[in-house]
């Protein structure tokens, strides 16, 4: 199998999806003639022509909403963000359109669109620019939200969301697009929305996370490894909705449990994580279950103090320690 970075495999998704279906469109900033401000939309602009490939001005919630009508009417939109902080000023038709329209008019109207683009901290570029965004699209009925850790999953999670009948908010990494790189299959694959997958087989204790923490994770889990402690890494790849049984299983398989996510936390991913293991599977817990985050504060500009505050292999390290009573 070949290995494509985390950016080729998009690219390979979006194209693919591209040619399987005369409906599924790219509209965002720069995602023509420059070929995206991460370059995943690089090449399309030739291959498809700007009839299919729409710049469109910085105006996120005006194309944001040029995407649900057309997705209204029957096209299949991808709508890149430049990157998620940046998709606040669209948040109204994110959440009171295309995640309510179907509800709205009665099942009238499915909104088969995917909003795309980085998420979270890259290098330096300060509190308004490094924001983890998954648990304020994931508290919304009406939208899922995927954050795929790997190349293989962005391309088979992204060409499942192309193909999805609801709104799909598809939660890249800057950090990842050059760095993460692993073999893909040739022949055509579809990852399922909604399924976790164990990334490592452990016996000892359960890492839950999603995104850039899988690999932060597995740093961890190998180093653990050599202290005698096996860890199962568990990656959510969905965040909404969760694979609750894929959680539990795992938990009653080991009995001990670290959540570890980028963002804030308050509110975030690893809490439901957390309830839904104390309502399902809380007698099989022998130990009270550890949660990793980042630090409660927006993110700082200085490198020496973002690396603080952004969460690592050590601190899941920590906690896995922690849980295990090996401190």
């Amino acid at each position: 199998m070949p290995v494509l970075s985390y950016r080729e495999a998009l690219n390979d998704a979006i194209c693919e999806e591209m040619k399987r279906d005369d409906s599924v469109f790219v509209i965002g900033e720069e995602v023509g003639e420059y070929d995206g401000a991460y370059k995943v939309t690089k090449g399309l602009l030739d291959q498809f022509g700007e009839w299919r490939i729409r710049d469109a001005p910085i105006a996120e919630l005006g194309f944001a909403g040029l995407g649900v009508g057309a997705a209204m009417t029957g096209l299949r939109p991808i709508v890149e963000f430049m990157t998620w902080n940046f998709a606040l000023l669209a948040i109204d038709e994110v959440i009171n359109a295309a995640a309510k329209m179907y509800q709205m008019s009665g099942g009238q109207y499915n909104v088969p669109i995917v909003f795309r683009g980085p998420g979270g901290a890259a290098l330096q570029l300060g509190a308004q620019h490094s924001q983890s965004p998954e648990p304020w699209y994931s508290y919304v009925p009406g939208l899922k939200v995927v954050a795929p850790s790997t190349a293989k999953d962005a391309k088979g999670l992204l060409k499942s969301a192309i193909r999805d009948n609801d709104p799909v908010i598809f939660i890249e990494s800057e950090i990842m697009y050059n760095l993460v790189k692993d073999e893909v299959p040739d022949e055509e694959y579809l990852t399922p929305l909604g399924k976790a997958e164990v990334k490592r087989s452990g016996a000892d204790v359960t890492v839950v996370c999603h995104s850039k923490m899988v690999h932060q994770s597995i740093a961890a889990a190998q180093k653990l490894s050599e202290e005698g402690i096996e860890v199962e890494v568990l990656d959510l790849r969905t965040v909404r909705p969760l694979d609750v049984d894929a959680i539990i299983e795992s938990v009653q398989k080991t009995n001990r449990v670290v959540v570890a996510e980028e963002g804030w936390p308050m509110c975030n991913i690893g809490a439901q994580v957390v309830d839904d293991i104390q309502r399902e599977a809380f007698d099989s817990l022998d130990a009270p279950i550890a949660r990793v985050t980042g630090l409660d504060v927006p993110m700082p500009y200085a490198k020496n103090l973002e690396k603080i505050v952004t969460p690592n292999a050590e601190h899941v390290i920590e906690a896995v320690r922690h849980v295990c009573y090996a401190n």
